[in-house]
């Protein structure tokens, strides 16, 4: 029997199969697919993150692998470029937001946590069922039968997550009116990357810098997307155009609807994050929006507090049982703020542009203020790139030498 099997591969889960195989807790984690490699997974990896990355004395292995470096955030409205966040005054040893395809930051992940006897790592293994001794949980079932029993389970299996609802733990659904396509366009290299969001006619349309392309994300109405793909792959082209007018050159590109993804979007939390042998984190305990880009953030940061709270003890020996409850209650604060924000900039911002499908022809004053007020840039840069209640490695190295 292991002493903690986790169920999802994704940041929250390779996260926390680090850091808890590091405090020499038997760990195995279970990644339903063969291999990381998924596209249009956040690709975001945030100041905060890498301050993790440094204390785990990672960060020089970590910045060697290939990203892109954003510093600034804009906004274009009406024409203007306004820059909105700046993140160059953050106190930390990267004051930017690197930009890694996921996969790669998972392998990095999966290589370190591999360097520990005690950590495992089973890709194809997709946890369908929980295991319960009475009114415990046990451990978990995978997809293929097999049963896979540990002193704890942590459920980070995402937004859809199978094991939170096996569980029974209740869940409070905020609601999202907006959904998002996915696709990427071609772009030339600059030496500055361009990293921000358009707001165009009924929609908004962020394009992240990935170097010679755009990954760019529309936003429409929540169910929406049929209707648009319905009137045909040529009039997306012209409306990507008409909202991003700097992708007209390139939209061209799009060739069919193989090409762009959906994410429908999500905003939820659990209001009862652990039971006696399970606990649920990241996506699994609440669903973020890609407003900001912060979900990746606030997931890593709850394997940090889940392994600064059980990982010692664990390793121990000891249950921990009545410890679970403890991650909630060190976690929940910032994600209700973090959902709160989100909120309203959906029903606030996004949702009138495109439910009036007009043209935003005038800079809002809100944006004008980070026009007039260039320090105004910090605070955005602040809450997107280190967060609320930011968390710092205090679980063990049992294998540090003395």
């Amino acid at each position: 029997m292991h002493d903690l099997v986790i169920a999802g591969g994704g940041p929250a889960g390779m996260m926390a199969g680090l850091l808890f195989a590091r405090a020499g807790v038997n760990t195995l984690v279970l990644e339903k697919h063969a291999d990381f490699l998924r596209d249009f997974r956040g690709d975001t990896v945030h100041p905060s993150t890498m301050e993790l990355m440094d204390e785990l004395r990672l960060l020089d292995a970590f910045l060697q692998r290939p990203h892109d470096e954003v510093q600034t955030l804009t906004a274009r409205v009406a024409n203007r470029r306004i820059t909105i966040a700046d993140t160059r005054h953050l106190p930390v040893k990267c004051p930017f937001i690197a930009l890694m395809p996921q996969w790669d930051f998972l392998d990095f992940l999966a290589d370190e946590a591999r360097k520990y006897p005690t950590f495992a790592l089973r890709m194809e293994a997709e946890a369908t069922d929980l295991l319960f001794d009475g009114d415990r949980v046990a451990g978990v079932r995978l997809a293929s039968g097999e049963e896979v029993r540990a002193r704890l389970t942590i459920a980070a299996d995402g937004r859809r997550s199978v094991l939170r609802d096996k569980a029974g733990l209740p869940k409070r659904d905020l609601g999202a009116p907006i959904d998002v396509l996915w696709f990427r366009l071609p772009k030339g290299r600059s030496s500055q990357n361009m990293t921000g969001g358009t707001f165009g006619k009924g929609t908004l349309v962020v394009q992240l810098d990935r170097g010679d392309y755009w990954q760019c994300a529309y936003v429409v109405a929540k169910g929406g997307a049929e209707a648009l793909k319905a009137r045909g792959i040529e009039a997306f082209r012209r409306g990507v155009g008409e909202a991003a007018p700097e992708l007209a050159d390139v939209v061209g590109t799009l060739t069919d609807w193989d090409q762009v993804k959906l994410l429908s979007v999500s905003l939820d939390r659990l209001e009862q994050w652990s039971r006696p042998g399970l606990l649920a984190i990241g996506d699994a305990a609440h669903a973020m929006s890609p407003v900001g880009g912060v979900g990746i953030n606030l997931a890593i940061q709850d394997a940090v507090a889940a392994a600064n709270i059980l990982a010692a003890p664990m390793a121990r020996g000891e249950p921990v049982d009545a410890l679970l409850p403890k991650v909630q209650e060190r976690r929940i604060m910032p994600v209700r703020v973090t959902q709160a924000a989100q909120k309203a900039v959906h029903e606030r911002l996004l949702k009138p542009l495109i439910e009036s499908k007009a043209m935003v022809d005038e800079v809002p004053f809100v944006l004008r203020l980070f026009d007039w007020f260039p320090l105004l840039r910090r605070i955005p840069a602040r809450l997107v790139g280190l967060g609320i209640r930011r968390e710092h490695v205090r679980s063990p190295d049992a294998f540090k030498p003395e």
